[in-house]
């Protein structure tokens, strides 16, 4: 992978044999160096059940390997062909609602289904023989953007009887099962295993437990079904790495785990999905919030495996990306840890689903402006790619994730507007809007490296976490709890015998006796003699001895109640938020604490103006993000160079500079 840095996604099949070799071409003077192919591409390597015709492919190999551009395969099991579907519709997946999904898009299929199963791995098995020692083949991707388009699904017999082993495999026996899902309400207890079924729409309600293990199956089925891909290529491609194109923050699969199978991860960035606010203020720490959790889930750099390259769009568009926005979404990717950037694609698709999802070329093929300016981004970049490789962002503060977390809000979110990972976004942005770098943190992460530890919505909570957060306080770290923080058992089960959060009581230095939740209403906040906005939700707090309070409620019947607090607890301090801060407040509470916990700004905020380092042993690198169509100026500190950039402190339009600095000078 050295000196690997530029790549795009590549789809010769779209096209005539004839205009390959121009593709090439253009491909090798814009500077790319690789090429993703074929990930959904079954029906053209297996027109028949026992007929593979890999000859278009190792044509397209060749002839982009003549030009110096290496190839990563895709394994094309997101889209399984007519034939089998014809042969075999049990491979259809089956709703929640008991409907099957059929043919005609894309992840049509059970990944459970044992005959699907066996179809890919005859597949697969082929492919990694075929490309396994091909020099000019340098890796894999197997699948495409799992658990995308799976939310819902699937629910037929199959997963229905590998829900039945998994469960119990967890828990043994029936009676234990019973105990960890509270089945003693609405006379849910099961005798056999046999007669759990895979949770279809009820006609009211849902059990909690129920549904918390149903998706902890959902993402571990995901999981098994990648690695028994990922065996197959690692026995046959020893040389060759192995990795996927995440979804930053999607949730279906826990994305810690699924990295565990890979080399590196990847991710697919859309700053322009059509599906995103537009204005900056909205989506630019959602942007830079997304790649921070890609790094976070190995604590290493990644690589983008589809940056966008022109407009997005399906049935409806985005607005088109102005001039020099595409290289700095790029460069803000770089920024936050990326090694590498494949650009999403080469070539609008004149058919199907994503004729209008945009790529470097129109769907003429003729280069015009996207083709120019990402043509001078990779030229220019690529010897300043060698520099930054390998090095990584080191935030002095960790926001916490949990994909099970998440989970049990999906089942109960409690407010109609309450969402755990925009909750997380919310702390994000506070620190975002301040040049305050940020890793994410799974629970069983390494806290002590931090400083501050932010960790929202510690809803399903154990003995171990609470130990951890409680020894992390300790030996002088400074966290922050919130709201619904110790209210349940890992079993989402509701904890029954103290007061919340808990044994984080003693930790917090509060009780929380009682809470409002905030329906189509908002609760004013006084906060260093002002008064703020917050919402969502209320905890009605008592205060245990040495705590201190921060801001008390302003309205409601709770008026003078204390709504955020600080509590000394053995070398470190720890913070508890009663409610859903609005912006200001947030961003007010979040420089408090950033300073009493002595995290340092990258530099003052400005405006649209992004900030952020990565170093390595020997150097720091600071990228400095105009994201705005207006001129902007920052001082530049001492002792860097600028790397990339017209003149330093002073950024053009979508300009980013990047500049670095030597240790120990």
């Amino acid at each position: 992978m050295k000196n690997l840095h530029f790549g795009v996604d590549y789809y010769p099949e779209h096209w005539e044999k004839k205009r390959w070799e121009t593709d090439a071409k253009l491909m090798q003077q814009m500077g790319i160096q690789m090429v993703r192919m074929a990930e959904f591409s079954w029906h053209k390597l297996q027109p028949e059940e026992n007929i593979y015709d890999f000859e278009w492919l190792d044509q397209a190999i060749a002839l982009l390997g003549n030009y110096g551009i290496r190839t990563i395969v895709g394994t094309p099991t997101a889209a399984p062909p007519a034939w089998l579907i014809q042969k075999h519709p049990e491979i259809l997946p089956v709703d929640r609602d008991g409907r099957v999904r059929g043919f005609g898009g894309r992840h049509h299929d059970c990944q459970s289904n044992p005959i699907y199963r066996e179809y890919i791995r005859k597949l697969v098995t082929k492919m990694a023989q075929h490309y396994g020692e091909n020099p000019l083949v340098i890796g894999w991707q197997p699948d495409n953007e799992l658990g995308n388009s799976h939310q819902d699904l699937c629910t037929c017999e199959s997963c229905r009887q590998q829900f039945q082993k998994w469960l119990k495999k967890k828990y043994q026996t029936t009676d234990s099962l019973n105990k960890a899902w509270g089945t003693a309400f609405w006379s849910q207890e099961y005798n056999d295993f046999s007669e759990i079924p895979a949770p279809r729409i009820t006609v009211t309600g849902e059990n909690p437990s129920t549904m918390l293990d149903w998706k902890r199956f959902c993402s571990d089925l995901i999981i098994d079904f990648t690695e028994e891909q990922t065996q197959i290529i690692r026995k046959y491609a020893k040389n060759q790495f192995i990795t996927h194109n995440y979804m930053g923050f999607a949730n279906k699969v826990d994305y810690y785990k699924l990295g565990e199978l890979l080399d590196f991860v990847s991710h697919d960035q859309y700053p322009g999905g059509f599906y995103l606010p537009e204005t900056p203020h909205e989506k630019n720490h959602v942007l830079a919030a997304t790649l921070d959790i890609v790094r976070s889930y190995k604590q290493q750099p990644f690589w983008i495996m589809e940056q966008q390259s022109g407009i997005t769009g399906w049935e409806i568009m985005g607005r088109a990306p102005a001039p020099g926005q595409l290289s700095a979404w790029s460069l803000q990717s770089i920024a936050h840890g990326a090694d590498a950037i494949v650009f999403f694609r080469w070539r609008t698709c004149a058919m199907g689903t994503e004729q209008y999802w945009h790529g470097i070329l129109p769907h003429s093929g003729i280069p015009g402006r996207r083709y120019e300016e990402l043509k001078e981004l990779v030229l220019t970049m690529s010897p300043v790619m060698n520099h930054l490789a390998g090095s990584m962002p080191k935030p002095q503060v960790g926001i916490v994730f949990s994909f099970e977390q998440e989970y049990a809000f999906q089942i109960q979110p409690h407010h109609k507007d309450l969402s755990y990972t925009k909750q997380i976004l919310k702390y994000y942005q506070a620190l975002y809007q301040q040049n305050i770098p940020v890793d994410f943190v799974p629970e069983q992460g390494n806290f002590d490296k931090y400083k501050l530890l932010v960790a929202p919505l510690q809803y399903l909570m154990s003995p171990d976490l609470e130990q951890k957060y409680m020894d992390y306080v300790q030996n002088g770290g400074h966290l922050i709890l919130t709201m619904r923080t110790g209210v349940k058992d890992r079993n989402n089960l509701c904890m029954t015998d103290q007061e919340l959060p808990g044994k984080l009581r003693e930790l917090a230095g509060i009780e929380v006796l009682d809470y409002d939740c905030l329906r189509d209403a908002h609760v004013q906040v006084l906060f260093q003699g002002q008064q703020f906005q917050a919402d969502i939700w209320s905890d009605l707090m008592r205060l245990l001895p040495d705590t201190k309070v921060l801001a008390n409620y302003a309205s409601e019947f709770y008026t003078g109640e204390p709504c955020v607090t600080q509590h000394p607890y053995g070398q470190g301090i720890c913070y508890y938020i009663g409610t859903q801060p609005g912006e200001d407040l947030m961003r007010e509470l979040l420089t408090i604490i950033c300073q009493t916990a002595e995290v340092t700004p990258l530099n003052p905020a400005i405006e649209d103006v992004e900030f952020m380092v990565r170093e390595n042993e020997n150097s720091q690198f600071l990228f400095v993000i105009n994201h705005s169509n207006e001129t902007k100026s920052y001082s530049t500190p001492e002792l860097y160079k600028l790397l990339r950039g017209v003149q330093a402190g002073i950024l053009a339009a979508y300009e980013v500079q990047i500049l670095e600095r030597t240790k120990n000078k």
